[in-house]
C-alpha cells in the first residue's frame, strides 16, 4: 500500500541540509551527521506524542489523589487545570518509584537501598541508548502499562468496601472526601507543587522535538499530549480520591492494598522504567550536546563520543540515586522536585523567552492588544513561578522534616519498606 503524503512528509527532516554526492548531513542541533554515527533524527509524529505522554504520565499521576486530599476536590481540579494551561503554553524521582514498586511486588523481599541501587543500574543501562528513536519502543510499552496499573487501582477502590489504609469498623465505610480542603499554607503549597510536578515533563519536549523527523508537527503533537494527559490526571486523581478520601496512599497504587497493590505495581514497573529512562536520557543528552557541540565527536562513534555520553548518563543516574536514597518518601520528594525545579524549568524561562523575543516589538510603535496581553501574561508567569519556587520549597521541606520525625518514617539509605505510605 502506498504511503500517504503526510506520512512521507513526516519521514523527511525539514531543516537538514544534505550535500549532493556525499553521505553526510548538516543538522542545526547535532552538527554533521553521517553514516558513521547515530541517527538522531528518527522520531516520528506518533512516536513524539507517546514519548511526550510517557515523560508526563508516570510519577506525577501517582501523587495527584494525595494532592486532592490536601486541597479538596474542587480546588485540586482547578489547580490541575491551571498547571495544564501554563505548562501547555510553556511547552529524578524515578529511581525512588522503582524501588517502591519492587518493594510492593516482592513484599519487601530485601533492603530498600538494594532496590534503589538495582533501579539505578537498570536505568543507566536503558538511558544510555543514544537516540530517542531507539527508545521510543520503551515508551510504547511503558505508557499502556502505567495506564493499566492506575486503571486497575481506580476500579478496585470503587468496588472495595474500604481503602487499604482505612480503619476496620463495624458497618459500611463512607469516604471522607472533601469538596474544599482546609490545609495550612505549607500543606497547600506543597500539594500545588505535587500538581506542578505532574506536568514537569514539559522541559523534555525541547529534546524530543530536536530528534523529530519533522519538527513542524511539534505543536500538534504537544497539544494532543497535553489534552490527553490532563483528562487522564483529572479522572484518575478525582475517582481515586473520591473513593479513598484521606486514606489515599502516595503513590496512589497502594490505595487498594493486598493483591491489587502487587498486581498494579507489577504492571507499573515497565512504565516506571520507561519514565526513568526518559528523564535520565533527556538531561544527559542536553549536557552531552552542549559539551561536544561544534566537534566531530558529537555525531561520530569515536572514543571521546562514547566516554562523554556514558559519563553524562552515569553522572545523572548517580545524582538521582543519591537524591532518591536521601529522601525516600515519595510524596515529599515529588513535592520538593516540583517546587524547587518545576517553576525554574516549566514556568519562569517561558515567560522570559517570550519577553526576549517580543519586547522590541513594543518599542517605537503602537502597542497591539496581543503584545500587551502577552507581556502581562509573561510577567505574571515569572512572578508566579518565583512565588511557587520559594513558597513550595518551604512547604516541601516542612513535609520532609515531618516525614522524618513521624513514627515509621523512612530514613536516608534505609532498608525500611517504602511502599506503604499515606
Amino acid at each position: 500500500m502506498a504511503e500517504s503524503k503526510k506520512d512521507l512528509e513526516d519521514e523527511i527532516p525539514v531543516h537538514v541540509e544534505q550535500t549532493v554526492g556525499a553521505q553526510q548531513n548538516h543538522d542545526d542541533v547535532f552538527g554533521e551527521l553521517s553514516d558513521d554515527g547515530p541517527n538522531f533524527r528518527n522520531v516520528g509524529f506518533v512516536g513524539t506524542i507517546v514519548l511526550m505522554m510517557k515523560s508526563q504520565i508516570g510519577l506525577g499521576v501517582l501523587a495527584i489523589p494525595s494532592a486532592f486530599d490536601t486541597l479538596g476536590m474542587v480546588p485540586g481540579i482547578i489547580c490541575l487545570l491551571v498547571m495544564a494551561v501554563i505548562t501547555t503554553w510553556s511547552g529524578a524521582s524515578a529511581i525512588l518509584s522503582l524501588s517502591i514498586g519492587m518493594n510492593a511486588v516482592s513484599n519487601h523481599a530485601t533492603c530498600t537501598a538494594v532496590f534503589a541501587a538495582v533501579a539505578a543500574i537498570v536505568g543507566f543501562g536503558f538511558s544510555s541508548i543514544r537516540t530517542l528513536g531507539r527508545i521510543t519502543w520503551l515508551a510504547w510499552v511503558g505508557l499502556p502499562c502505567i495506564l493499566t496499573a492506575v486503571t486497575i487501582v481506580t476500579i478496585a477502590v470503587g468496588i472495595q468496601e474500604r481503602p487499604a489504609a482505612a480503619p476496620t469498623t463495624d458497618g459500611p465505610w463512607v469516604s471522607d472526601w472533601k469538596i474544599v480542603g482546609n490545609p495550612s499554607f505549607a500543606e497547600a503549597i506543597a500539594a500545588v507543587s505535587n500538581l506542578l510536578f505532574a506536568f514537569s515533563g514539559t522541559p523534555g519536549f525541547f529534546s524530543i522535538v530536536s530528534e523529530m523527523r519533522n519538527p513542524e508537527r511539534y505543536p500538534a503533537a504537544m497539544a494532543s499530549c497535553q489534552a490527553v494527559v490532563t483528562v487522564v490526571y483529572a479522572i484518575i486523581g478525582g475517582v481515586i480520591y473520591y473513593y479513598c478520601g484521606s486514606y489515599v496512599s502516595s503513590p496512589a497504587l497502594g490505595s487498594a492494598g493486598g493483591v491489587i497493590k502487587i498486581i498494579s505495581y507489577g504492571f507499573a514497573l515497565p512504565g516506571l522504567l520507561g519514565t526513568m529512562t526518559i528523564v535520565t536520557h533527556i538531561p544527559a543528552k542536553f549536557i552531552f550536546v552542549h559539551l561536544l557541540r561544534g566537534s566531530k565527536h558529537l555525531s561520530s562513534n569515536t572514543p571521546t563520543h562514547w566516554i562523554s555520553w556514558l559519563g553524562c548518563t552515569f553522572g545523572v543516574t548517580v545524582i538521582a540515586w543519591i537524591i532518591a536514597s536521601t529522601i525516600p518518601v515519595f510524596k515529599a520528594l515529588v513535592s520538593l522536585i516540583g517546587a524547587l525545579l518545576g517553576p525554574v524549568m516549566c514556568i519562569q524561562p517561558m515567560g522570559a523567552m517570550w519577553l526576549y523575543d517580543n519586547w522590541e516589538k513594543g518599542k517605537g510603535q503602537k502597542k497591539t492588544n496581543g503584545w500587551i496581553i502577552g507581556t502581562i501574561w509573561s510577567v505574571v508567569l515569572i512572578v508566579l513561578g518565583t512565588f511557587l519556587m520559594v513558597a513550595g520549597t518551604y512547604g516541601s521541606v516542612l513535609s520532609i522534616v515531618s516525614a522524618y520525625t513521624e513514627s515509621g518514617g523512612s530514613a536516608a539509605f534505609s532498608c525500611a519498606d517504602n511502599s506503604n505510605s499515606t
